[in-house]
């Protein structure tokens, strides 16, 4: 994932809840989801990403995700949302 540092430096949710949340309150400007988690909370949140227009982006792996966001344990999902 090539854009750590501007993960770390945006408004961030981590986390399926507060991620979904995020997306369902139309706060969310874009979602990064880690290809490596569960498919039964990455299905969810994808479909609500589509059903809301959000954009999506794929990290490789919840360890580089977690990285990203500037934490020290892996993340499923994250959101970037509006201040």
């Amino acid at each position: 994932m090539s854009n750590d540092r501007g993960l770390q430096d945006a408004h961030v949710k981590i986390g399926t809840k507060q991620t979904m949340r995020a997306v369902e309150l139309g706060r969310a400007e874009e979602v990064y989801v880690a290809e490596d988690a569960d498919p039964r909370l990455t299905s969810k949140i994808i479909a609500l990403c589509n059903q809301h227009g959000v954009k999506l982006t794929y990290v490789d792996t919840m360890h580089n995700l977690g990285i990203a966001c500037g934490i020290e344990v892996g993340a499923a999902m994250a959101a970037i949302v509006k201040r």
